[in-house]
């Protein structure tokens, strides 16, 4: 069961509990209505507190994180960025000077 569909379901239980425990001790619709609001609260609320720590224990405990291999291809990746860098340094000075040259070659012609 998803964890979403356990706070629903736990809160509507909640709801029908409040709801039983406000028609038993309560003489009034106020006191109907305050039952039912506090205890669907509380029932919503501790869902999450349930769900927050199953997916703590389980979830987490079950997921293996590689970091050697991550640090590796990270690593690599920055290798891999380095050269590009440089790759693209050399082709704008080579740009840069193809331009120049252009514009001697121009401005004499003029």
């Amino acid at each position: 069961m998803l964890g979403e569909n356990f706070v629903y379901f736990f809160t509507v239980q909640g709801f029908f509990v409040g709801i039983v425990f406000g028609i038993l001790k309560s003489f009034d619709a106020e006191g109907l209505l305050v039952y039912t609001f506090f205890i669907t609260a509380f029932f919503y609320l501790f869902s999450h507190i349930i769900v927050a720590f199953y997916y703590r224990t389980t979830i987490a405990k079950n997921h293996f994180f590689p970091k050697d291999s991550h640090e590796k291809k990270l690593d690599f990746f920055v290798l891999e960025i380095n050269k590009r860098e440089k790759l693209i340094d050399s082709a704008i000075k080579i740009t840069d000077a193809a331009v120049k040259t252009n514009a001697m070659d121009f401005g004499d012609n003029l």
